[in-house]
C-alpha cells in the first residue's frame, strides 16, 4: 500500500495553505536529491590533496566547484533511481519511506528535477573543464545503464558500484589538470569494492526472505559467501594502500597512516557484522564518532606530513 503525503506528515485534517505544502514539497525535493550522499564526492579532492596543491586558491576553487556540480549530476543519478525502483522500494522497509515511493512526490515532478539537477550539472562542468564535464557525462550513462539492466548483473552490479568512485577520483584530477599515482585509483576501487560487499550484505541481513523482490541479484548473494570476499577485499585494500605508501606517494612518511587506514576498516566491519549496519555508508561517515574521528586524524596526519615538511 503507498504511504501517501498525509500518512507521513505532510498534511493535517486542517488541510493547510500552499505555503504548507509547497514547503512539504521542497523538503521532499530535498529528501529525493539524498544530500547526505554528496559525501561521496570527497573523493574528487584526492587529487588535489595528494598533488601537493590543498592550498593553491585556484586549485581549490575549481575543485570545490566540480564537487558541487558533480553532486548536482549524482544528485540526477539518484533521482532516476528512484523512479526506477519506485515499486520495488515500496517493499522495503526503510526505502517505502522515499518520496516517490511514498507518494509525496509525483512521477512527473520527479522527472522534471532530474532535468533541471543534469542540465545545470553539466552546463557548469562544461563551463569549467570540458574534460570533467566529459567524466560526468560517463558517469551518468553508466549509472543509468546500471539502473536499468547492470544492477542485477551478479558481481559487475558492484564493480559498477565501485567504478562511481573511481570516476570521483579521475574527475578531481582532471579538474586541475594534475597526475596522480595509478595506486590511487587501485585504492579506490578497492575501497569501494568494500563498501558496496558490505551494503549487499546488509541488504540481505534486513530483507531476509524479501531479498530477491527487493533487488533480484541478492538471490545471487549470501551472507557467508560476501563475508568471504569483504575478507579478500579488506586485506587487499590494506596492502595496496601500504604499497603506495613505501612506493609511489609524494613521502615515504605517509607509511605513518596506515593504522588509520586498518582501523577504519575494522570499525566498520564491526558496525556491518556486529551492529547490522552497512546499509548506507554515508551515514556511518556523517553519524559515527570514531570513524569520524579516525578520518579526521588521517587526514590531518596526511596534510601535515605532505604540507609541513
Amino acid at each position: 500500500m503507498v504511504e501517501t503525503a498525509e500518512a507521513r506528515g505532510y498534511s493535517s485534517p486542517d488541510r493547510p495553505g500552499a505555503s504548507g505544502v509547497a514547503r512539504g514539497q521542497l523538503e521532499a525535493l530535498i529528501r529525493l536529491a539524498r544530500p547526505k550522499q554528496w559525501a561521496k564526492n570527497g573523493f574528487l579532492f584526492a587529487a588535489l590533496v595528494f598533488s601537493g596543491n590543498l592550498f593553491s586558491p585556484r586549485p581549490l576553487a575549481t575543485v570545490i566547484l566540480a564537487a558541487i556540480f558533480f553532486s548536482l549530476g549524482s544528485s540526477a543519478v539518484y533521482v532516476f533511481n528512484d523512479l526506477a525502483d519506485m515499486e520495488s522500494d515500496r517493499l522495503h522497509p526503510k526505502k517505502k519511506y522515499r518520496p516517490l515511493a511514498a507518494g509525496i512526490i509525483s512521477p512527473g515532478q520527479a522527472w522534471a528535477f532530474l532535468a533541471a539537477l543534469l542540465a545545470v550539472a553539466l552546463v557548469g562542468s562544461f563551463w569549467l573543464e570540458t574534460d570533467l564535464a566529459l567524466i560526468l557525462l560517463l558517469y551518468v550513462a553508466i549509472n543509468l545503464a546500471y539502473s536499468l539492466w547492470l544492477k542485477n548483473a551478479f558481481l559487475l552490479d558492484v564493480f559498477i558500484v565501485a567504478a562511481g568512485f573511481v570516476l570521483r577520483v579521475v574527475a578531481g584530477a582532471l579538474a586541475i589538470q594534475v597526475r596522480v599515482s595509478p595506486w590511487l585509483f587501485v585504492c579506490t576501487l578497492l575501497l569501494a569494492l568494500f563498501l558496496a560487499l558490505c551494503k549487499r550484505r546488509n541488504e540481505l541481513r534486513v530483507l531476509t526472505a524479501e531479498a530477491g523482490n527487493h533487488r533480484q541479484v541478492l538471490d545471487f548473494y549470501s551472507v557467508p559467501l560476501l563475508d568471504q570476499m569483504v575478507t579478500i577485499i579488506s586485506a587487499a585494500t590494506i596492502v595496496a594502500y601500504s604499497l603506495y605508501t613505501f612506493l609511489a606517494s609524494p613521502r615515504s612518511e605517509l607509511m605513518l597512516t596506515i593504522p588509520f587506514v586498518i582501523y577504519g576498516l575494522f570499525r566498520y566491519l564491526y558496525l556491518v557484522q556486529q551492529k547490522d549496519i552497512g546499509g548506507h555508508p554515508e551515514e556511518i561517515l556523517l553519524t559515527d564518532v570514531p570513524t569520524i574521528v579516525n578520518l579526521i586524524l588521517w587526514l590531518l596526519t596526511v596534510v601535515v606530513l605532505l604540507y609541513a615538511f
